[in-house]
């Protein structure tokens, strides 16, 4: 799996932490939003500070905690993909702010932001290809739909034969090659590749936050 945000969110974030010595301060701003899958970048960060609102040698440090968090995401663990963070302003202490700070206060800026996103969960989705006698077309069409899957085309491959493609997210997979042998009485095969991750629906991915979610909390 992957984790990925539904829609662009703002970011306003101030770090600021006060000790017996020297303290911490970094302020960042700014927004993120989805990459769309067609774009096929992962993440992408963005400076688009102006003014000297953030001193530029701190900028790998603002990156630094963006590039953090998307390595472990907030929902399940799983890393985060098609997010780009775009940092427009912050602020600076001229003997509080390091690069340490600026580099805290970007990861909490991110999880900020993240989570006003909506974010959610992409899930493998899998091209089938399905070989069985025609007689067992019906049958196999229908467990296939179970699985939800998307008929994408079903054609005939000789007198006897029928060859059934469609799209299935990967984890409705398991358990699949005995269910056709059974469904054929042994004569039906299939083959998958990966195609492209898609996100899940609402009840999956509230499943998946339960499930997934415990164990990255433990």
């Amino acid at each position: 799996y992957k984790e990925t945000i539904s829609k662009k969110a703002k970011f306003d974030y101030l770090h600021k932490k006060q000790t017996g010595g020297q303290g911490q301060y970094a302020k960042v701003s700014g927004y993120l939003e989805p990459i769309p899958e067609e774009d096929n970048i992962k993440t992408e960060f963005v400076d688009a500070t102006f003014g000297g609102s953030i001193p530029p040698h701190y900028i790998p440090a603002v990156k630094k905690g963006f590039e953090d968090c998307v390595e472990y995401g907030e929902l399940i663990g799983f890393p985060i993909e098609r997010v780009r963070m775009v940092v427009e302003g912050g602020d600076f202490h001229v003997v509080d702010s390091s690069e340490m700070a600026f580099r805290i206060c970007s990861h909490y800026a991110f999880k900020q932001g993240f989570s006003a996103a909506i974010p959610t969960i992409l899930e493998p989705i899998m091209r089938v290809e399905v070989a069985v006698p025609i007689e067992f077309q019906g049958q196999v069409i229908s467990s296939l739909n179970k699985r939800f899957a998307t008929i994408v085309d079903s054609t005939q491959d000789g007198p006897e034969l029928v060859r059934i493609i469609c799209d299935v997210p990967l984890n409705q997979m398991f358990g699949y090659a005995t269910e056709l042998r059974s469904q054929s009485q042994g004569k039906g095969e299939y083959a998958m590749e990966y195609l492209r991750h898609e996100m899940v629906s609402r009840n999956m991915l509230q499943e998946l936050v339960e499930t997934l979610g415990k164990r990255k909390r433990k």
